[in-house]
């Protein structure tokens, strides 16, 4: 569950709550009940921005990088290949953090890493969600029962080039951010 790395009050360096928000990403991908496992997508057609829940599955805290599944035609997709740039906020109530992620996307259909997740997630009923003969959001008239392959199924990786971190207690608020030029703390 949502519990962090070490005591809040270790947290007292740049390093230590940039390594905290990066285990607990990790703790998120492999723990169902973490709440930062459900994540808030936010991307652009270039016009207005749309938010989405996406679910964490992968950290890799050494490349900055996050990864979910999704459908290829969803339109999240179209968005990412116009204006791949996006956000993902992660909130925590029992952490009393809220993460903000600036990230460049980028989605994955082919190839041997989408492949071998597909053969992870296929005997699951997650498979479901991408084996759908419509793209997301058709409208139904009247359901097919035809489905798909893993066609649709596609990876989407997030590589963080921002990390906006704010600690909401009742002592008081911190905040900090760490991008490529390192880690500040900042008026919460």
């Amino acid at each position: 569950m949502d519990r962090p790395q070490e005591p809040l009050d270790a947290l007292q360096s740049l390093h230590a709550v940039e390594a905290a928000c990066w285990a607990e990403m990790a703790n998120a991908a492999a723990s169902r009940g973490h709440a930062w496992r459900t994540m808030t997508l936010a991307t652009t057609d270039g016009r207005e921005a749309f938010a989405r829940s996406v679910i964490l599955r992968e950290v890799d805290a050494e490349a900055r990088e996050l990864l979910f599944f999704t459908d290829s035609r969803s339109t999240k997709v179209r968005h990412i290949a116009e204006h791949p740039r996006g956000t993902l906020l992660l909130w925590s109530a029992q952490l009393g953090w809220q993460l903000r992620l600036r990230v460049t996307l980028e989605v994955e259909t082919a190839g041997l890493a989408v492949s071998s997740r597909w053969a992870q997630l296929k005997l699951t009923p997650a498979a479901q969600d991408y084996l759908s003969p419509a793209a997301p959001g058709t409208p139904l008239c009247p359901p097919s029962p035809e489905r798909a392959s893993r066609g649709h199924f596609a990876l989407v990786h997030a590589h963080v080039r921002a990390l906006d971190w704010l600690e909401l207690q009742p002592a008081g608020q911190r905040r900090a951010c760490f991008d490529a030029l390192g880690g500040k703390w900042l008026q919460p």
